[in-house]
């Protein structure tokens, strides 16, 4: 909790933390994604709080910038297959410590970014080898709860859980 207590900013992944790692493709090659309300809810009042999100995928999808989009988080990046060199430079143009960066991550991919978090998260169905190098597991899986775990957990760290202010914000649709 205390190491919680620093994050000034959340990395999010998107396929197996946002969402369940399944997406739907039709015969069109159009492509869906399910995202947990939960979760959306938890970033709203993370956002409110004035906790920063940021996106990072190594997959395109037009369905994450209006997830993202209708949850206020501005910075989404796609199409990433170098995330640390990333995470590196948005740690230095935000001018923040490793310390207030908590990375969420469920696959191979994410692993690297671990060591610019003060606090790395694993979803409770990523891979060994992330459930391994992180500070921590959810309890949820990837796309079920988890996300909103690790809001909330960042929120009671800081003492803002519940607040006043957070349940001025409104829930999902």
């Amino acid at each position: 909790m205390r190491k919680l207590a620093a994050t000034k900013l959340l990395i999010l992944d998107v396929d197996g933390v946002l969402t369940d790692g399944r997406f739907i493709l039709t015969e069109g090659g159009e492509e869906f994604k399910a995202f947990n309300a939960k979760d959306g809810h938890g970033l709203r009042m993370l956002l409110s709080a004035g906790i920063g999100v940021v996106i990072i995928s190594g997959r395109n999808s037009r369905a994450v910038d209006h997830r993202a989009r209708d949850l206020g988080i501005m910075e989404v990046y796609q199409g990433i297959k170098e995330k640390e060199a990333l995470l590196i430079e948005i740690i230095e143009k935000k001018r923040l410590a490793t310390e207030e960066v908590c990375c969420v991550g469920d696959d191979l991919p994410d692993l690297p970014l671990f060591s610019h978090a003060g606090v790395s998260v694993a979803v409770a169905d990523a891979v060994t080898e992330v459930r391994e190098a992180a500070t921590f597991t959810t309890k949820s899986r990837g796309g079920c709860g988890a996300v909103r775990e690790v809001c909330e957990a960042i929120l009671k760290a800081k003492n803002l859980w519940p607040h006043p202010s957070l349940s001025d914000v409104a829930p999902e649709k």
